[in-house]
């Protein structure tokens, strides 16, 4: 019917150019329009006694009228560009990975494949269409791109569903032909990361149209997915974990999710999943255990009716290490809230606290030391001496106690080493000892305020987590926020805290004092360099000990909890460690490795070694080179054919000698790639068309293609002028401007 109005096929007026071809000025054109509203305007009005409204209508038609026919004197075409009939290649590359072996309407009498689908649309007049104006060559992709001699020898499903490599690939074999476009029919569910902004731009700038044609159904209103699971790949013996997963579902209901480490049960808990979203987030806590390597196993319940279950779940790899994370713990005077918090602190099995109390000038109490030589003289003045703790907490301990390279060393610490220090409040604490004009000062989350001004107070104050604690596990005594909060408020009160002064713009303040004064920050953290600084401004949570029932723990666990996290963020010597701790389809595992001596230089020209031990093969090794990444770094790839777990041991040997050593385990699965992103994902699709300069089309719109194509400026193009004077829908309009006139003059009295 479009056709049969504007002569011309529905894309050659969307690609083409307006022009007039008659070569006399346009301004003339517009200069003759004017004259002829002119004369119509003057004829008008010498009937003004009819009405003004009736003679603007009449007005307009006319004046259209004449505009209408003085444009087709100036003879209108449209410009086209059109590729020339069998001279040009068309790729058609189908989707054959194993998303596309499932089938979407399993309860029909024969349920067929979204391939079987796509095959079937070419089939029935798509195919031949396309073959009168292209020679169309038929490819077939899942992790890499084949020629097809026919639809009826597509390959076994793959394993990987690789859209952009699969592109660049087809692309750069078809750079010595015409090629006018390409034609990808596809599920979208790319899952080997071959989608980036640079792979798009690369495939754009060939300038080939790539369009897009989505198989498959958006929603699956009775399946589950574990999209995602996020948890820490390393975690201190004892403590309790949280994870966050993401759970796709079309459909609102409920599931259970469970963490299994190996086959014993962690944890479990019974979700909801909205109907207002069709992905969710959602958390679970479940205990770490013993040291070890735990290889965990994410699992939801299936829903009734689920087809596919392989992808409610997810692996994960937990290491747990046998070391024990060291703190330093410096006091200038012996107080309560130094025997409370040792006290809360020293029966975490994953922490040595080791700490040090000035009695006299030049004496110290030490508890928790390896040696008698440790601390012998107190504060380290040595780096290897300070850098082999991870973490440094300083009480009411004034800063002149320490010389300057002492405080540059302690800067250090924080910005080179990778640790992260926490100062106290207290009656030499914080400014109360000067810490305001040392080198640490520049780490900290604020500005301290001046040493005169009498900031430590015996004030009593309510604590209150801000709205930053949520996602901390320092302040987390219940998973639930709302018991998490109530736990909070019946604390209680503090009997001082202390003035801290200005916040830095990137301080975190996770609490807050609340007194009849007003609300000031308790616990203030930032990010500095490698590491990291703590402040808390009170010297009376020991109340909390003293005031609660001996088996309320809740002091305990806050700095069981700050003690973790000040200690656990350290940067290890020798870290090895892959991408990712599962792979999933992909064979090339590739590790990385940093090295550094015991002042946290970096080590170069180290012979380093991996001893890759499979779960059911024999062990081979493999050599670690350098990095381009940066001194003391080192790489190494290995292949690996086999699922299951893999140990790899790195063994280091620096020039003086000295070896160092580290663990590190990835999983390999094989096969449940596929399984997950089943829906179409039409926002991929519509993305690569889009930037490519084609479009995305639906499965039942497969046969407008034919007439698409060919007005693409891919291949071998010719330039075509076509007349719009002819068209019948001009004469259509004439014709009714006319009518519409007579019928109006009819029945307001033949004006």
């Amino acid at each position: 019917m479009f056709e049969l109005l504007f002569t011309h096929p529905l894309w050659a007026w969307r690609t083409g150019t307006f022009a007039f071809a008659s070569g006399w000025p346009r301004w003339v054109l517009w200069v003759c329009v004017a004259a002829g509203a002119v004369l119509i305007v003057l004829s008008l009005l010498r009937r003004r006694s009819i009405g003004a409204g009736k003679l603007a209508i009449i007005g307009t038609l006319q004046a259209l009228f004449v505009a209408l026919s003085l444009a087709l004197l100036w003879r209108p075409v449209l410009h086209v560009e059109r590729v020339r009939d069998r001279e040009n290649v068309l790729a058609v590359a189908i989707d054959a990975s194993a998303s596309m072996a499932i089938a979407d309407d399993p309860g029909a009498d024969a349920p067929q494949s979204r391939l079987q689908h796509a095959v079937a649309a070419l089939q029935s007049n798509a195919l031949a269409a396309l073959q009168k104006s292209f020679e169309v060559r038929l490819f077939a992709f899942s992790s890499r791109t084949e020629s097809l001699p026919s639809l009826e020898s597509m390959p076994a499903p793959g394993t990987q569903t690789r859209i952009g490599d699969s592109l660049v690939q087809l692309l750069q074999t078809a750079s010595s032909v015409p090629l006018a476009g390409v034609v990808l029919l596809s599920d979208g569910a790319e899952n080997g990361q071959t989608l980036s902004e640079e792979r798009l731009a690369e495939i754009a700038a060939f300038g080939v149209p790539v369009h897009t044609v989505g198989v498959g159904a958006e929603s699956i209103p009775h399946d589950l997915e574990l999209d995602q699971v996020r948890v820490a790949q390393v975690a201190p013996s004892g403590s309790t974990v949280t994870a966050s997963v993401r759970i796709r579902h079309d459909a609102p209901g409920s599931t259970r999710l469970r963490v299994y480490d190996h086959d014993r049960l962690l944890a479990a808990k019974a979700l909801e999943l909205p109907a207002t979203a069709t992905v969710s987030s959602h958390r679970i806590e479940f205990p770490v255990g013993a040291p070890g390597t735990h290889d965990l196993r994410f699992t939801l319940d299936a829903l009734d009716g689920e087809r596919d279950v392989l992808n409610n779940t997810r692996s994960q790899v937990l290491s747990v290490p046998v070391e024990r994370r060291r703190i330093l713990y410096v006091e200038g005077e012996p107080r309560w809230e130094y025997k409370f918090l040792r006290r809360a602190v020293e029966p975490e099995r994953s922490l040595q606290l080791t700490s040090a109390v000035r009695t006299t000038p030049n004496k110290y109490f030490r508890q928790g030391v390896r040696s008698g030589d440790e601390l012998q003289n107190g504060f380290p003045a040595d780096p290897a001496e300070l850098f082999a703790y991870d973490a440094v907490i300083i009480g009411s301990f004034d800063a002149a106690n320490l010389s300057v390279q002492q405080h540059q060393l302690l800067r250090q610490f924080v910005d080179r080493r990778g640790g992260s220090v926490l100062l106290l409040a207290g009656s030499r604490g914080l400014s109360a000892g000067g810490w305001e004009r040392t080198a640490l000062s520049q780490t900290l989350p604020l500005h301290l305020p001046d040493r005169q001004a009498q900031s430590f107070v015996q004030r009593t104050a309510s604590v209150r987590p801000t709205p930053y604690a949520a996602d901390s596990a320092i302040t987390r005594f219940d998973a639930e926020p709302a018991r998490n909060a109530e736990q909070w408020q019946s604390l209680p009160k503090l009997a001082d805290y202390q003035s801290l002064g200005r916040l830095k713009p990137g301080a975190i303040v996770l609490l807050e004092a609340t007194a009849e004064q007003g609300t000031a920050p308790l616990l203030v953290w930032q990010r500095f360099g490698q590491g990291a600084t703590y402040v808390l401004g009170t010297a009376s949570t020991l109340r909390w000990q003293m005031r609660l029932a001996p088996d309320d723990q809740r002091h305990e666990l806050f700095w069981r909890q700050l003690a973790h996290a000040i200690a656990d963020g350290a940067t290890p010597r020798v870290t090895l460690a892959s991408e990712k701790t599962v792979y999933d389809d992909e064979r090339q595992i590739r590790m990385e490795a940093e090295l550094r001596n015991a002042r946290f230089e970096p080590i170069d020209a180290a012979q380093v070694e991996l001893l890759v031990a499979p779960e059911r093969d024999e062990p081979f090794r493999v050599p670690m080179q350098p990095s381009d990444a940066g001194p003391g770094r080192y790489v190494a790839s290995f292949d690996a054919p086999a699922t299951g777990l893999y140990r790899v041991d790195m063994s280091a040997r620096a020039p003086d000698g000295d070896l160092q050593f580290a663990t590190a385990y990835v999983r390999r699965n094989e096969g449940l790639l596929e399984h997950f992103g089943l829906r179409q994902d039409k926002a991929v699709l519509a993305r690569i068309a889009a930037m490519t300069g084609g479009r995305y089309w639906k499965l039942d719109e497969l046969d407008q293609l034919a007439a698409a194509i060919p007005y693409s400026r891919a291949g071998i193009v010719e330039r075509q002028t076509l007349d719009l004077w002819n068209l019948p829908v001009v004469f259509l309009a004439l014709l009714a401007l006319l009518a519409v006139e007579w019928l109006l003059r009819l029945k307001w009295g033949r004006l």
